[in-house]
């Protein structure tokens, strides 16, 4: 059985890191070379990087940054935000990057998942999965712009079409647990990772070590996100670890 992987996420906005809840609200959370580095040295198994502002200056940023994390750990990062191209891709690749994250470009244009797939291979692209529960339909919407446009898209029928275009793993977000430290959307996790046969990173929701444990029993996750819980030190990295060891699940 593959370890489980515990992932913190730095939303980056005009080079700081920022939190919110339900992707308002934004305060600051320090410097994210800093931030990573030290995730690196906890025992982080991974680490992404999204560049939520996504505008023109927060690109050349970006690609600052992305150099300079990379020469400060040794763990894989993914980086996302704003990328509409293969060429942006190749970009951050080159400047360090190790998976490249897609979601609003994703959607506008599908073939960006196959070509980024056949060009840097499956294991490069992370489809980014920004979900609400529709009542109306009773099942998830995928939402993209950073959650402020809905796109009319079932968040099952998208992973699906994500996998069969290339997507080597995908970073699904609830929208409605976002930022609440309320736990994990587990319904929504579970629906996605049994419709597809690449990794699931839960996102949104994580408020303690538990959450992490039932994420990945109930909500049957490869990997468990989260970041405010770990920027502003109310749990460590090590405390999940242990604690998903004492559950006897399968950590690094």
């Amino acid at each position: 059985m593959l370890s489980k992987r515990i992932i913190p996420c730095l939303d980056v906005k005009d080079g700081r890191v920022v939190k919110g809840v339900n992707f308002v609200n934004l305060r600051d959370a320090g410097d994210p070379v800093e931030l990573a580095a030290l995730y690196d040295r906890e025992g982080a198994d991974e680490l992404v990087f999204l560049d939520i502002s996504a505008s023109v200056e927060g690109r050349a940023t970006m690609i600052e940054v992305v150099r300079r994390t990379a020469g400060e750990i040794t763990i894989p990062f993914t980086v996302g935000g704003g990328i509409s191209s293969t060429d942006d891709m190749k970009r951050l690749l080159r400047a360090g990057a190790d998976k490249i994250g897609i979601n609003t470009a994703a959607i506008r244009h599908p073939d960006l998942v196959t070509d980024g797939a056949r060009i840097f291979g499956a294991q490069c692209i992370v489809v980014a999965i920004d979900a609400k529960f529709n009542a109306e339909w009773g099942e998830w919407e995928v939402f993209t712009h950073g959650g402020r446009n809905s796109t009319g898209i079932k968040a099952l029928e998208w992973a699906k079409e994500a996998e069969c275009r290339g997507a080597g793993e995908l970073l699904l977000t609830s929208m409605d647990a976002d930022g609440t430290k309320d736990g994990f959307d587990l319904p929504l996790t579970a629906a996605v990772s049994g419709s597809v046969g690449i990794p699931v990173i839960a996102s949104g929701g994580a408020g303690s070590a538990r959450h992490f444990a039932e994420v990945f029993t109930d909500g049957r996750a490869d990997a468990g996100l989260a970041a405010s819980i770990f920027h502003y030190k109310e749990v460590t990295i090590r405390d999940v670890k242990d604690a998903l060891r004492a559950e006897g699940v399968n950590v690094r």
